[in-house]
């Protein structure tokens, strides 16, 4: 399975971004697509997934600003960000899981005035 993010840059804080991302290959119908950030020195942390049915689990930290939205006939997976916080600011990446997991590259998110 192969992720491809896009979307990630630099925005004001109170700012707007949205991420995609795409999975192509040898992807399983029942599955988990979602986003997880990391800052230097730091672990990875959940940030937002969801499942073919549509279940989501956000990280306590985003709810109420973040959406997760997927497209299963696309396999792509969408995370609008509104009213960014420089405390947001980190790699993102996408993840796939169907008892696999896998990671996408990461795309840069940095929020500063």
């Amino acid at each position: 399975v192969q992720l491809v993010e896009s979307g990630g840059g630099l925005v004001q804080p109170g700012g707007s971004l949205r991420l995609s991302c795409a999975a192509s290959g040898s992807i399983f119908s029942t599955n988990t697509l979602g986003w997880y950030r990391q800052v230097p020195g730091k672990q990875r942390d959940l940030v937002a997934v969801i499942t073919s049915r549509g279940y989501t689990n956000y990280a306590d930290s985003v709810k109420g600003r973040f959406t997760i939205a997927r497209d299963n006939a696309k396999n792509t997976v969408e995370l609008q960000m509104n009213s960014l916080r420089p405390e947001d600011t980190a790699v993102y990446y996408c993840y796939y899981n169907d008892g696999r997991e896998y990671w996408g590259q990461g795309t840069q998110v940095t929020v500063s005035s």
